[in-house]
């Protein structure tokens, strides 16, 4: 159990439970639950898309190391991203150790109701701070796909995607992705309102 009025530590990573993610923000642990199939559907996809062009070279420009669920730990606060990648120039291997200190060129969340939040709130501000250069925010439950660009250390919204687009989304406007693969196997979208809510980056 972690004293609220301690800030959390890299031991208090180590000792969550094995089926939550531990993440620490502000000095606070952060525990959420594992992703649920939609969310882990819908991240196997991506990866499956991304990789073959952009780490093996493969019908696309390579040049990028691109990895599910990778610990990040940007300073005192460590963040775990649904994916992220680098490029090979400035992250040439992968590093031996269970987690990462080089900064992501990329970060993606795949955002659930109890997830949003967290992601935009608090995560989003975090990987700008620590000058994260892209993002994208995927949200399943309505199909979409928005692409954010740090512009003088702010999120600057450069796209939204839906449903079926194929897109070319910055920093892989190189190979064009089809969002419908994304959502493959998955129940019709539900109908929902579309919204950013209250954006604050």
């Amino acid at each position: 159990m972690v004293d609220n009025h301690r800030r959390a530590t890299y031991q208090d990573v180590l000792d969550a439970p094995e089926h939550q993610i531990a993440e620490i923000i502000d000095g606070e642990l952060i525990l959420s639950p594992r992703p649920g199939g939609s969310h882990a559907s819908v991240t196997s996809m991506l990866g499956a898309a991304l990789v073959p062009p952009l780490c093996h070279g493969e019908q696309g420009p390579g040049g990028w190391l691109i990895l599910d669920e990778p610990e990040l730990h940007l300073g005192d606060r460590i963040l775990v991203p649904d994916l992220a990648g680098w490029r090979t120039s400035r992250l040439p291997h992968v590093p031996d150790e269970a987690f990462f200190t080089v900064v992501p060129d990329w970060i993606c969340e795949v955002a659930s109701k109890s997830t949003e939040k967290l992601d935009r709130k608090r995560k989003l501000p975090v990987y700008a701070s620590a000058g994260v250069s892209h993002a994208w925010l995927i949200q399943p439950r309505i199909r979409t796909l928005e692409v954010f660009r740090l512009v003088g250390g702010l999120w600057t919204v450069i796209a939204v995607h839906t449903d079926d687009d194929k897109v070319r989304a910055e920093p892989f406007d190189a190979i064009e992705i089809d969002l419908a693969k994304l959502w493959w196997g998955m129940p019709i979208r539900a109908s929902e309102p579309y919204g950013f809510g209250e954006l604050e980056y």
